[in-house]
């Protein structure tokens, strides 16, 4: 069959934008070919500085021939249904039409035959239209273009715009044909410019034009002109070749991914290139050196095998064979380098003249938000909160005082102001500097972490108790101003923040009371307050707990939080119970990305709503491993089976529930036990309640499923001897409690209704 071969030449497209745009065109040409029926084989789109290409493989050489019934007014309406169905149809008379009953009586069918087109003409009108409305994130137009696209509704012309690309467009390839065949050029015109088989090699090394035929000519004769045309060979060739020179000059080469992307669209024939800079630059931490090669030159650097540290030597990728074999590159480079080696290093310098905590000051005049206050408040709450959290993770108070207070002084640096992403990094050089405790500089430059699902989690106490201070305030304080994320908008990066904050305390195994930390940051940032009194603390909480929102344990805790700590005339209750529930509220948030950190992991996210509907917890280590106990009891035979009867009595008690008007609740009546097996499950789930609450208390899950497995015997036998709905209304109703008695004694591990599957 067939195969289309499309090529978009024009001056350079952004490193940035070309992997989407090479998608972007792969989908909206490949969609549109399904939607007219054209269903190929395969496609694959490239992209280089110069030129967008995809290549379709076995393309229909004409559209099916289409066959469509369309029903029309009853035989007998009026002449105007009559009239306007044969307009719609196509049709000169209704005779035309066949007539087809149904059980509403005899209706009008046309059937309409519509011959296929053919491939070439139908592309023809789908690539000029996917130019003309391409989705550049940024374009342009250019020259005086007599050529005009109009976008109208109905009858009103609602915009008059020229043809924008990202760089003005130069020429277009669009060949269409089988392999044994010369293809044809799909004949079309986009702003004055014609498609047809010619393109143009290298800039520099190959600038004739190239005629073409097929894909496979097309690649092999760029080759041929200097062009690579697969980013993903750019990429490799540069990476193996790198390697290669640094090696061959005793040298490793520090990969970077997302250079090597950004160079790999920056040269079309790429050539690899070794560089100098004096060394008294490596003075400079690593990182920095790392950070000014590449933002300033896109150069790759390179470090010592046996030490690990940088060397004074650089790699840079050019996109052209210099006859000087790239000395004059080479040395335009150098020169950049060093200027900006120049400036980093006195950056650097300068910083060092000013200690961290002399650079705390300025922080009063900067605002963090305008409703959450200044940073230097900002850094008072997590300091505090850090100081509070330390003793639960085994970290000294002093030092986590000292890591927190200093943790963002390095945002007011000359290097951090030059490169952000050294942020932390810094502070933990500088702290190095002027002497700090080596856990203080670690927990400056732990703060952020883990940024992502890929970062590492500190494992240090003073990093772990400042880095979850930094996570809770922020998420605490954007709750308190209602700024939490909706929908897919996120710009604060809350969801990023409890991602965080999870991982910190899943990974170092953290048994904190979130909801405590969460009203205590809330309370001491935003009510400005010493404490709550006694009463008012009591009566807030006690509100909480009669809505639903605390169960016994955790108001009791709260409430001594709240008048242990805290005591005031300026806080009412009402305050409190505000701060209480935006708490739960974010524990909920905390649950949710728990449940999505899960679901990316593969697990079953649907057993934290089972485990946590039974009651409020805020121990995330506990969550986890109620969830890991019940994932694995569910694994089991007895486990699989314990849940069907499970969802079978909770089934059968939702539907009589539903009918009778009422809930079947309360102990069963032993008096009414009619057969041996009723008798044999009531005892089971007693003692299974007994033992599996004795077990939770314990935290010992694995005993609790152990004892909720005892039942599954008794639970099959009774759904196999007994029958619920009885004539004798006692009977059935003391059958339908003892089915809400195994819904019930389920309950003391996980809410079973709530299990998928």
């Amino acid at each position: 069959m067939p195969d289309l071969l499309i090529e978009l030449f024009s001056e350079e497209i952004p490193a940035r934008m070309q992997p989407r745009a090479a998608e972007d065109l792969r989908k909206l040409v490949t969609d549109r070919l399904v939607a007219a029926g054209l269903v190929y084989e395969g496609a694959k789109a490239f992209a280089t500085p110069r030129r967008l290409a995809l290549t379709v493989q076995g393309v229909p050489a004409r559209q099916p021939d289409l066959k469509e019934e369309r029903k029309g007014p009853r035989v007998g309406a009026n002449e105007g249904a009559i009239n306007g169905f044969l307009k719609a149809a196509g049709l000169t008379s209704i005779d035309q039409a066949k007539v087809q009953p149904d059980k509403k009586g005899d209706f009008y069918i046309a059937v309409i035959e519509k011959p296929g087109r053919t491939a070439i003409e139908v592309i023809g009108e789908i690539v000029p239209d996917v130019i003309r409305h391409f989705p550049w994130p940024k374009s342009m137009h250019w020259g005086e273009s007599d050529i005009l696209i109009t976008k109208t509704a109905p009858g009103i012309t609602v915009e008059v715009e020229w043809l924008r690309w990202v760089r003005p467009l130069h020429s277009i390839i669009a060949t269409f044909g089988p392999e044994t065949e010369d293809p044809d050029i799909v004949p079309f015109e986009v702003d004055g410019i014609a498609a047809g088989d010619v393109t143009r090699g290298h800039r520099f090394l190959a600038p004739e034009t190239i005629k073409v035929r097929r894909f496979d000519d097309y690649v092999a004769k760029l080759e041929k002109a200097k062009v690579v045309l697969d980013p993903e060979r750019r990429k490799q060739s540069i990476l193996t070749d790198a390697k290669n020179l640094a090696f061959a000059q005793g040298f490793e080469l520090v990969e970077d991914e997302g250079l090597l992307n950004e160079v790999a669209g920056l040269v079309e024939w790429p050539v690899v290139l070794m560089g100098s800079f004096e060394e008294a630059f490596l003075a400079v931490p690593d990182e920095v050196i790392r950070a000014t090669i590449r933002h300033n030159q896109k150069c790759f650097v390179l470090r010592n095998g046996k030490t690990g540290k940088l060397t004074n030597r650089f790699i840079l990728i050019s996109n052209t064979e210099a006859v000087d074999g790239g000395k004059a590159i080479v040395a335009g480079n150098e020169r950049v380098i060093r200027a900006r080696l120049s400036d980093a290093k006195f950056f650097y310098e300068t910083d060092l003249k000013l200690k961290l905590e002399d650079r705390l000051p300025k922080f009063k005049q900067i605002v963090f938000h305008e409703k959450l206050g200044t940073q230097a408040e900002r850094i008072a709450r997590i300091e505090r909160l850090a100081a509070e959290l330390a003793p639960l993770v085994g970290a000294d108070v002093a030092k986590t005082r000292r890591a927190a207070r200093l943790a963002k002084a390095d945002l007011l640096t000359e290097v951090v102001g030059e490169f952000p992403e050294v942020q932390g990094l810094m502070g933990k050089y500088y702290a190095q500097a002027q002497g700090e405790d080596e856990a203080v500089a670690r927990a400056i430059e732990e703060h952020y972490k883990p940024k992502g699902p890929d970062d590492l989690v500190p494992s240090d106490p003073v990093s772990i108790a400042v880095a979850l201070a930094d996570k809770i305030d922020t998420l605490v304080s954007f709750w308190a101003i209602d700024a939490r994320p909706k929908g897919s908008g996120d710009p604060f990066a809350l969801r990023r923040a409890a991602l965080g904050a999870i991982r910190l305390i899943l990974e170092n195994e953290i048994r904190i009371p979130l909801v405590d930390f969460f009203i205590a940051a809330d309370v001491e940032a935003f009510l400005d307050i010493k404490g709550v009194k006694l009463e008012r603390g009591r009566l807030a909480v006690e509100r909480l707990k009669a809505a639903g929102g605390l169960s016994s344990q955790n108001a009791t805790r709260i409430r001594n939080l709240l008048v242990d700590k805290y005591y005031s005339d300026r806080v009412a209750e009402a305050e409190v119970e505000t701060a209480g529930d935006r708490a739960f509220n974010l524990l909920d948030f905390f649950v949710d990305r728990l449940e999505a950190q899960f679901r990316a992991r593969g697990a079953r996210h649907d057993l934290i709503s089972a485990a946590l509907s039974i009651s409020l917890e805020d121990d995330l280590v506990l969550i986890v491993r109620r969830v890991e106990a019940l994932g694995k009891f569910l694994e089991t035979e007895d486990g699989k089976n314990l849940l069907a009867g499970t969802k079978r009595a909770a089934n059968i008690l939702r539907i009589e529930e539903k009918k009778d008007a009422r809930e079947f609740v309360g102990k069963p009546d032993p008096s009414l036990y009619r057969q041996d097996e009723e008798w044999a499950l009531s005892k089971a789930i007693d003692a299974a309640k007994v033992e599996a609450s004795t077990a939770v208390a314990r935290e010992d899950f694995a005993t609790a499923m152990s004892a909720m497995a005892k039942l599954r015997p008794h639970v099959d036998a009774f759904f196999d001897k007994v029958t619920v709905n009885v004539d004798d209304k006692a009977i059935r109703e003391n059958r339908l409690r003892l089915l809400n008695e195994i819904r019930e004694a389920t309950r003391a591990v996980a809410d079973f209704a709530r299990i998928e599957g």
